[in-house]
């Protein structure tokens, strides 16, 4: 990369980079965060150098004081149910107690189910509105709490779904489909709402992402693999980058905005 210095600063291009991409002394908050997908978002904060506040209803799948001493930050695990807010409040509050602050928050707790429309049940489609609605609203809620009573601004990251863009090759989501498209929109309306706190609020969409749960779907592999028009199915490490980049400083002028990691999928296939 070339060293070169940026404005007045006298910093060079790359240290100017390396710097828009620090969370450094931050504390982040991630929803989900005990396993798949949450778990690498929050090893991906702690590697650009965030403490990191895990949520789960689960209890994580790693060894916290293994992750402290490989990123030489903190770990922090609070049993967590999304669906109910004395739960969620009391974790917020043992995050600002044991922390201090609140600077990011991840909203990456969410279930999914693959079922016929004419099969949805009432108990079912309230399950996913509960877990992915109202949890990723109030944990929102109550980070914007926390970042308005500090006046230091932060980043809300809601971790949406290509479900929220079009309908899935081979799979039938019609409710968590929805549930998505709520948290797309909410993005959007939080972002421009909270702007004046400085606040920002953006959302990631992904597509097909290689992990311990889609590794289950073995009739759906070629799918994955073969229907995104980039002809791969995503790695964690993709999905790292876009809520990397909407964590830090880097994307100051950034909120209210989708960022879709699909491979593409989400504006269709062209067959050649």
């Amino acid at each position: 990369m070339a060293s070169y210095t940026t404005g007045d600063s006298g910093m060079t291009r790359q240290s100017f980079m390396a710097s828009k991409l620090s969370l450094k002394n931050k504390v982040t908050v991630v929803t989900g965060g005990s396993r798949g997908i949450g778990l690498d978002l929050a090893e991906s904060t702690a590697d650009l150098g965030s403490d990191v506040v895990l949520m789960d209803i689960r209890e994580p799948q790693t060894d916290l004081k293994e992750l402290a001493t490989k990123y030489k930050t903190r770990f922090k695990f609070y049993h967590t149910d999304v669906t109910e807010m004395t739960s969620l409040q009391a974790s917020f509050d043992r995050c600002v107690n044991d922390l201090g602050k609140i600077d990011n928050c991840i909203t990456a707790a969410g279930v999914a189910m693959d079922k016929p429309f004419l099969d949805h049940t009432w108990d079912e489609c309230r399950k996913l509105l509960d877990v992915n609605v109202l949890g990723s609203f109030f944990c929102a809620q109550l980070a914007a709490r926390q970042m308005k009573e500090q006046q230091t601004g932060g980043s809300i990251v809601m971790i949406a779904s290509i479900a929220a863009h079009c309908a899935i090759p081979a799979q039938r989501v019609s409710m968590y489909g929805g549930t998505k498209a709520a948290i797309k929109l909410l993005g959007q309306t939080l972002g421009a709402e909270l702007a004046p706190l400085n606040i920002r609020v953006n959302t990631v969409s992904p597509g097909f992402i290689a992990t311990d749960m889609s590794k289950q779907f073995t009739e759906l592999q070629d799918v994955f693999r073969n229907v995104p028009p980039l002809g791969r199915i995503g790695e964690t490490g993709d999905l790292a980058m876009a809520v990397a980049y909407f964590l830090c400083s880097g994307s100051s002028y950034t909120t209210g905005a989708d960022l879709a990691v699909t491979g593409g999928l989400h504006n269709g296939r062209i067959e050649l």
